[in-house]
């Protein structure tokens, strides 16, 4: 992919989508470039450690890059934009992976034509294994949401999705990552608690939780149905997924799924 690629915003997720990109080798590294606000340290260490640009200037980020990308706090984004826009123009295609911020509001901020994209990676995206939802602004063409799934499929999986399921979207995959690990962090406390070694825990436990990933991917099959397959009656599973139902566990995950999606909405109204 022959691009300027310029990233407005360094924090967790811009490095996340930097990484994935880099290691991909899809970009020349001299074609990433990174600016923030005001925090020169952070995006001097992204330069050191992907090799790519860093730059303060924010006219030399935005005027001749091919793509932007807004990956700044949502509440940094009015001043983030408003520092650029004057060195935007319809050619360039915006991709946005702030949480809770429509495309409509982008575009207004803005001021022009240019095709806006509202992705949603996460931050497994370092290693390629990120799960992405894209949708398109009111002027961005099949080409543009071509040229963002091309980008975002070198990081892991990538789907199209209506803007109004975006926030869904973010309280899934978007936030994803930390249910899952707050789960390992549960399962590798309960282990070690028991006697095992915490490395051979940890161990064990990340590869479950790879393989029964790849398991739903590969099998075609209902999470439901390969929970029942392993499930003997009163085996050691059922005895465990008891207590995980008398805990509420399948409620507590549904409400933590609701609460992000909240949240991510409040996000776009505090914008």
């Amino acid at each position: 992919m022959d691009k300027k690629v310029a990233f407005i915003g360094a924090g967790s997720m811009a490095e996340a989508v930097i990484s994935g990109i880099v290691h991909a080798e899809i970009l020349q590294k001299e074609k990433i470039v990174v600016t923030n606000r005001n925090n020169k340290e952070r995006i001097d260490r992204l330069e050191r450690r992907y090799q790519i640009q860093s730059i303060q200037d924010k006219e030399k980020v935005a005027v001749d890059a091919d793509i932007v990308v807004l990956a700044t706090k949502p509440y940094d984004l009015e001043p983030a934009v408003q520092s650029i826009k004057e060195y935007l123009n319809p050619t360039q295609l915006v991709i946005s992976v702030i949480a809770g911020i429509s495309t409509d509001d982008i575009t207004a901020l803005i001021g022009n034509h240019s095709p806006v994209i509202r992705a949603m990676p996460n931050t497994s995206a370092s290693i390629g294994y990120s799960a992405t939802a894209l949708s398109a602004g009111k002027y961005a063409r099949e080409e543009h949401m071509a040229e963002a799934q091309a980008l975002f499929d070198t990081i892991g999986t990538t789907v199209i999705v209506e803007e109004n399921d975006m926030h869904t979207v973010t309280g899934i995959s978007g936030s994803g990552p930390a249910y899952m690990y707050y789960f390992v962090e549960a399962m590798e406390k309960a282990a070690v608690e028991a006697g095992l070694d915490k490395r051979t825990a940890i161990e064990l436990i990340a590869q479950t939780v790879v393989g029964a990933g790849e398991m739903l991917k590969q099998s075609g099959e209902t999470a439901a149905s390969l929970r029942k397959k392993v499930t003997s009656p009163g085996g050691t599973t059922q005895a465990g997924l008891e207590a995980l139902s008398a805990g509420g566990f399948q409620e507590a995950v549904q409400e933590c799924v609701r609460n992000a999606r909240k949240r991510s909405i409040q996000l776009g109204e505090k914008k």
